[in-house]
């Protein structure tokens, strides 16, 4: 007979780990998670400046695109967290809420409650803000965020450099006004990574209504008619079913979240019965709208003293800014990196030290997919962003590689700057640049979109993010937004499971 819970949660990501935390604090409610990975305990995972070192590691799914036409048909490495934490455990800690008219777009489109004025008191309510309680900011939440930094004289004058040539100075980027360039909030508490695990899950692991399980694959939702009643998963080789009273839960993300669904007759019609699979749901939106931040990039040689300094992470400065005034919400997002960060760091020069002034397409108007490569829940599925399909998307990604260079050839750096070696050679006009940006663009980790909230024939949830024409199931993760946020989107991930926390639990 399978064992029973109230709640059975998929995926202990940004967000499962978060609707454990919340729902399990009901000490009549009992709750499973369900983890794919193993627990978080390799020491990459905790010290911030060793991150990088976590891709294409045990902790990592490592999925890879197919051929993109738009970057000159090369295959684009996806990073996801498969650990206790999820891609929370192995990303680069920043934390950036995004715009306030992003949600406000959700809420135009049809959703209701997922304003900024409503979303505001979430993005409060799980902050530890060392700054302390403000208008904008909480203080006692569950996660740390530093947004001070012992910054060293190098990034400093990156900072410097930005301002020289035109960008305001912002202190504080998630709060008010997002333009201007200065500090990248980071979940960093004493040096040490904050991940939703950490700060949400592990707390919390003693509390007898609650068991979390990892190296457990889950392969199948179970249905009675419509009513999702519980899963099957896969574990040290053998497999295992467990029962949902109240409801299933997926939060494993906008990959692993579609594939799930797909596997279990959830999805476009055509695409199931393509690999054999029954169709219990003829829902066309599985998978589709998505979207992804694509970041470009120059590079120079790093002259003078380039130590990083104690405490320093290896990117601490961000800025938005608009490439036309009359835009609702900035399109350009920054990254100014004291390190050289080429193609994920794998295209490093093997000497020097080096700088890294990125620029990332913040609203993109391509849009992708997801879709199975068959109907075996331990192969890849097939992803396909879409990169650059719209023209629009490859001219403001010119744009922010002028922007990055005129950054990188500022007075402010002079001291420190070597050769510029990205883009390559003596690249002035537009259509270089252009190829310059097909040839090394590349993801700064953000796919969402792929389950996506509303009421449209498109939409996989409705605005309480339980799946259309299924009962006791529900999507809960980056996947359900409609429209990517101006910024990171792991704190809006929190955020969202935050209210999805209230939502279940009848208090929103």
């Amino acid at each position: 007979m399978a064992n029973t819970y109230d709640y059975v949660i998929v995926g202990a990501g940004s967000a499962g780990c978060v609707l454990v935390n919340r729902l399990s604090a009901d000490e009549d409610t009992d709750v499973l998670l369900l983890e794919a990975g193993k627990p978080d305990e390799k020491d990459e995972i905790h010290v911030p400046t060793l991150f990088p070192g976590l891709m294409q590691s045990d902790v990592d799914w490592e999925y890879w695109t197919v051929p993109q036409e738009g970057l000159n048909g090369r295959e684009e490495y996806w990073p996801r967290g498969k650990t206790l934490g999820g891609s929370s455990a192995i990303n680069a800690m920043m934390y950036v809420r995004g715009n306030p008219h992003d949600y406000d777009r959700w809420a135009e489109l049809g959703n209701e409650g997922w304003s900024w004025d409503e979303m505001r008191p979430y993005f409060k309510r799980m902050e530890d803000f060392e700054g302390g309680e403000s208008e904008y900011h909480g203080e006692g939440g569950p996660l740390w965020v530093e947004q001070e930094h012992p910054y060293g004289d190098v990034t400093n004058a990156l900072i410097d450099a930005a301002v020289e040539v035109g960008f305001d100075r912002n202190e504080n980027i998630n709060a008010g006004q997002q333009e201007g360039m200065g500090p990248l909030p980071l979940t960093v508490r004493d040096g040490t990574r904050e991940s939703t695990a950490v700060s949400y899950l592990h707390p919390v692991l003693d509390r007898e209504n609650l068991a979390a399980q990892t190296g457990a694959h889950v392969t199948q939702i179970e249905f009675e008619g419509d009513t999702a009643t519980g899963v099957t998963y896969v574990q040290d080789g053998s497999t295992d079913t467990v029962d949902a009273d109240q409801e299933v839960i997926l939060s494993a993300g906008s990959i692993d979240s579609v594939q799930l669904l797909l596997l279990s007759g959830i999805g476009p019609a055509d695409e199931l019965e393509e690999h054999g699979i029954d169709v219990k749901n003829d829902l066309p939106g599985v998978g589709k709208n998505l979207q992804d931040h694509l970041v470009a990039s120059a590079a120079y040689e790093l002259h003078g003293d380039p130590e990083i300094q104690q405490g320093e992470v290896l990117c601490q400065v961000t800025g938005f800014e608009r490439t036309d005034p009359d835009l609702p919400a900035p399109d350009l997002q920054y990254f100014l990196a004291r390190v050289y960060f080429m193609r994920h760091g794998f295209d490093n020069p093997e000497e020097g030290a080096g700088m890294t002034p990125s620029a990332t397409l913040l609203h993109p108007e391509s849009r992708g997919e997801i879709t199975l490569a068959s109907a075996d829940p331990f192969d890849d599925p097939v992803i396909d962003p879409n990169y650059l399909a719209h023209e629009a998307d490859l001219d403001t990604l010119v744009e922010g590689v002028k922007r990055t260079r005129q950054i990188g050839h500022a007075d402010a750096l002079e001291e420190y700057r070597g050769d510029e070696i990205w883009p390559e050679g003596d690249v002035e006009n537009d259509a270089d640049l252009r190829e310059h940006v097909r040839e090394t663009a590349q993801t700064i980790y953000h796919p969402v979109g792929t389950c996506k909230m509303g009421d449209d024939e498109m939409a996989v949830v409705d605005d309480e993010l339980r799946v259309h024409g299924m009962n006791d199931l529900r999507v809960v993760d980056a996947s359900v937004m409609p429209e990517i946020t101006s910024g990171n989107t792991n704190a809006p991930t929190i955020a969202i499971a935050e209210r999805a926390a209230d939502i279940i639990r009848g208090l929103d």
